[in-house]
């Protein structure tokens, strides 16, 4: 009898995290990497353009059944906030980076507010609970931000 993680298990549940972490990296490097003088917001219009011919065609290539059409349906209000959200969060970053952030920095000190933020988020709209662990980890993303500026 086997004890470790299985292929499914590995598919489901760790391949996610490690494709969050590998395009992150590619991300920001591509965000630091906008060049000087153009326009952020062009820069990701062909970004996006290049990302909807991407999920359309991944879209096609996955899909279990149903037609754009029936799926265009089935879309709610989270579908166009994300893109108002994405297109806030990227050019966040392109300025950050062409402000002079360095790229060791900005990405840790967004995310450890994200992640202090984002206790609080699962416990008001999700009813998560609020636990000792999670405190101790906002004194930990607190006491990290405090290291990487001394």
């Amino acid at each position: 009898m086997s004890t470790g993680v299985g292929l499914g298990d590995f598919m489901t549940y760790v391949l996610p995290i490690v494709m969050i972490v590998f395009f992150n990296i590619i991300y920001h490097i591509c965000s630091k990497s906008v060049p000087d003088g153009l326009s952020p917001f062009l820069s990701l219009a062909v970004t996006y353009l290049v990302g909807f011919v991407l999920s359309i065609l991944l879209f096609f290539i996955t899909r279990t059944g149903g037609s754009v059409l029936s799926e265009l349906g089935r879309v709610n209000w989270a579908a166009p906030v994300l893109g108002i959200s994405v297109v806030g969060l990227e050019a966040g970053f392109i300025y950050a980076y062409k402000s002079g952030w360095e790229i060791s920095r900005a990405s840790l000190v967004q995310s450890s507010f994200l992640a202090i933020s984002l206790i609080f988020v699962g416990f008001i709209l999700y009813n998560e609970p609020l636990t000792w662990n999670k405190m101790l980890g906002v004194l930990v993303c607190i006491a990290g931000l405090v290291l990487i500026y001394l």
